[in-house]
């Protein structure tokens, strides 16, 4: 079972950007699918987006369509979020997750109750 670490969260400024990583122990990274969450205060874990083992998959949320990218690096045990054009309600701690995943990729992943694995998160504020 890996571990998930995230990092690069900050404070920027509307417009700005900002790329988080999340790195995994383990040696099977690889066969696990991946997904970003958030958390805004007061408010339900949301999905952001996810990734398949390959990444030859990916979905976003609406919310952060043609903004955010997902991507991973299964060489370095690492995903990626990487965030443009950020608003002040993008405010909120993001989670990465896992989930191996196997009976395939579907509907669930938007699911955060589907995902085995969580990572501490990491703040990300951005300012008017």
């Amino acid at each position: 079972q890996v571990q998930l670490v995230e990092s690069g969260g900050g404070l920027v400024q509307a417009g700005g950007s900002l790329r988080l990583s999340c790195a995994a122990s383990g040696r099977t990274f690889s066969s696990y699918v991946m997904g970003w969450f958030r958390q805004a205060p007061g408010k339900e874990r949301e999905f952001g987006a996810a990734i398949s083992w390959s990444g030859g998959k990916q979905y976003y949320a609406d919310s952060v369509k043609g903004r955010f990218t997902i991507s991973r690096d299964n060489a370095k045990n690492t995903v990626y979020l990487q965030m443009n054009s950020l608003k002040p309600e993008d405010t909120a701690v993001y989670y990465c997750a896992a989930n191996p995943a196997p009976g395939g990729w579907g509907t669930w992943i938007v699911d955060a109750e589907k995902y085995d694995i969580w990572g501490q998160g990491t703040q990300v504020t951005v300012s008017s």
